[in-house]
């Protein structure tokens, strides 16, 4: 069975669940409602022979409604396809926890939750990964300022905000291509 064949054989068994499909570069994308993402990504577990969760991400599309996109990007060793499961999620809704599907979501969504603050209902542990406890902010939303924001907790992180300044990496912003931009370490005299 081929990418496009599974995709079109998800769009079949779930109807109007499947939003949209998209194939670009090779890569079948495919887009779900919020309440049917954990069954279709059971089925394709089950069903479909994808035994690897390669990743959870997110997406951060400030300013509209539903304002997150989860991302999940599913293997099967057995056939060696890829397929990239999205799934919407309002600011104020939860997302489905897939950690009794695949174990290595735990961590993933630890860390989805951390950087952008979307809960995932029935996760285990559900708790920072990356930040510390008490930590009040989500660091990949867009609302987040590139500059950082200060902390009022002098004993477990800067009282002010980390310094970019005379570190160990340099860029050039205004390098004549993306190889002159990328991050290298600074040269010492």
């Amino acid at each position: 069975m081929t990418a496009a064949e599974i995709v079109s054989a998800l769009k079949q068994k779930f109807g109007e669940a499947v939003l949209s499909a998209v194939e670009a570069h090779g890569e079948h994308t495919i887009c779900v409602t919020l309440a049917q993402v954990k069954n279709l990504l059971r089925y394709c577990r089950d069903e479909m022979a994808f035994d690897y969760l390669v990743d959870i991400s997110s997406l951060d599309h400030m300013g509209e409604e539903p304002r997150f996109e989860m991302v999940y990007e599913l293997y099967g060793y057995s056939h060696g396809l890829h397929l990239r499961v999205k799934s919407k999620v309002s600011e104020d809704a939860s997302a489905p926890t897939v950690s009794d599907l695949w174990p290595t979501a735990d961590w993933h969504e630890r860390e989805v939750y951390d950087m952008m603050g979307i809960d995932f209902e029935g996760h285990p542990d559900l708790r920072r990964i990356l930040m510390w406890e008490g930590y009040p902010f989500f660091p990949l939303r867009k609302d987040f300022p590139l500059e950082g924001r200060p902390s009022d907790m002098p004993d477990v992180a800067f009282t002010g905000i980390a310094p970019l300044e005379g570190g160990p990496f340099v860029t050039c912003a205004g390098g004549s291509d993306t190889i002159a931009r990328e991050p290298r370490a600074r040269q010492v005299d």
